[in-house]
């Protein structure tokens, strides 16, 4: 037998799990409804995905070195990177997505340009799942309606995803991301080279951050916040528009985007011989609202096991096997979400822990912490005299604000 395996969503969730089980010799349908999707995103990459995923130079737009983070009474802290082979990866999601995306087809996935609507889901556990779509390669939006069996589904399909609400995978709290991509004149891109910046306050989020993001040849200017202010986004928007206005002079908004990012993982991130990845399994980060690297990397971690249980596509693999990708992510990520959680639910209070919040972050110590976390995907264990003291600026900069909690 060959083992068939269905991934629904080609962006770098799904683009990276059909790659892995192709070049196991896996038959795999990668399922796009939209090739040339745009979705809205930040799009920051941190630099270990680059050699990691194996990512040319021409998907990275620019290599940011310097942040500015912006306090609610715009106080400015520079953070520069001096090592100038370190860089944050700034990229246009229709350019990555669609590189790995034709990367996985050309290494054998069967790519189907195709909106999938619903999953049936067999009675035993050895039956195939039946996949309804419609396929748009004709060209017309409303396709035509097909069916597809497969033994194993990975949901790479985003936060509203079908195949998630096909096995009961339970709901998950969301916030709303806003964006406007602004182009803006010579002058004013050449400020942006390789500077982005992050405000805080609750003009620009109650419970997020805004940015302004340089990209090819425009700036992604934006704001998130929790599904609860979902209706205050536009006043928000407003705010960031207002905090960056004497730098966006002259900016032509090109583009309006909006989109869900999950907030925490799924109840139930693998059901039967489906598993969810990226967006649709809630892998996104707390306090930096990361999601590009970890939808990659959990859909690489899935397929990989896959194709280990399954004996390189010689068996169908079950729920318990498929469970095993679900424990080693929690071992391997599982301290970094719990420590950004923290984060944010310390610093994003109140406007008096976001200022403690970016004094905190003129420190050197905390700045290499922060990079480094966020370069390499790692928790980056201090030396114990250097915890001391990030922690002894932490309360300091708390109790200097009056923003420690009792």
């Amino acid at each position: 037998m060959v083992l068939r395996v269905a991934v629904v969503g080609s962006g770098p969730a799904g683009s990276s799990a059909a790659e892995v089980l192709a070049k196991a010799g896996i038959e795999t349908y990668l399922f796009e409804r939209k090739l040339d999707n745009a979705k809205p995103c930040g799009g920051a990459i941190p630099l270990c995905m680059v050699s990691e995923f194996d990512l040319p130079p021409e998907i990275i737009d620019r290599r940011v070195r310097k942040m500015k983070m912006i306090s609610p009474s715009n106080i400015e802290v520079d953070i520069n990177l001096d090592n100038q082979d370190e860089y944050i990866g700034m990229c246009r999601r229709e350019v990555l997505d669609g590189f790995l995306r034709d990367r996985a087809a050309k290494l054998g996935a069967h790519l189907i340009n195709g909106t999938v609507y619903q999953l049936d889901i067999p009675t035993n556990n050895t039956d195939p799942y039946t996949l309804h779509y419609a396929d748009h390669s004709n060209g017309e939006r409303q396709g035509i309606m097909k069916t597809l069996k497969a033994d194993v589904v990975i949901g790479a399909d985003g936060a509203n995803s079908r195949i998630a609400k096909a096995i009961e995978a339970g709901d998950y709290n969301y916030a709303i991301a806003f964006q406007e991509r602004i182009r803006l004149p010579e002058a004013g891109m050449q400020y942006y080279e390789d500077m982005a910046e992050m405000y805080v306050g609750n003009d620009v989020s109650p419970d997020f951050y805004a940015w302004v993001f340089p990209k090819y040849d425009h700036v992604a200017v934006g704001t998130g916040t929790m599904k609860v202010n979902k209706t205050k986004i536009k006043n928000l928007q407003a705010g960031i528009r207002a905090r960056a206005a004497h730098k966006l002079v002259g900016g032509e908004i090109i583009k309006v985007e909006a989109h869900p990012i999950p907030e925490h993982p799924r109840p139930h991130r693998v059901r039967g011989r489906v598993a969810l990845v990226g967006d649709a399994a809630g892998t996104v980060t707390k306090s930096s609202g990361e999601g590009i690297y970890f939808a990659a990397k959990s859909a690489r971690m899935c397929a990989e096991t896959i194709v280990e249980t399954s004996n390189c596509g010689q068996t169908i693999p079950n729920e318990q096997d498929l469970q095993l990708y679900i424990k080693r992510w929690d071992k391997k990520y599982g301290m970094t979400y719990l420590v950004l959680d923290l984060l944010q639910r310390v610093f994003y209070r109140t406007d008096a822990t976001r200022e403690a919040f970016v004094e905190m972050c003129s420190d050197k110590d905390v700045q290499r912490l922060t990079f480094d976390s966020y370069l390499y995907k790692t928790v980056v264990p201090a030396n114990p005299l250097t915890q001391m003291k990030i922690t002894a600026k932490t309360i300091g900069s708390l109790l200097r604000g009056n923003a420690l909690a009792p």
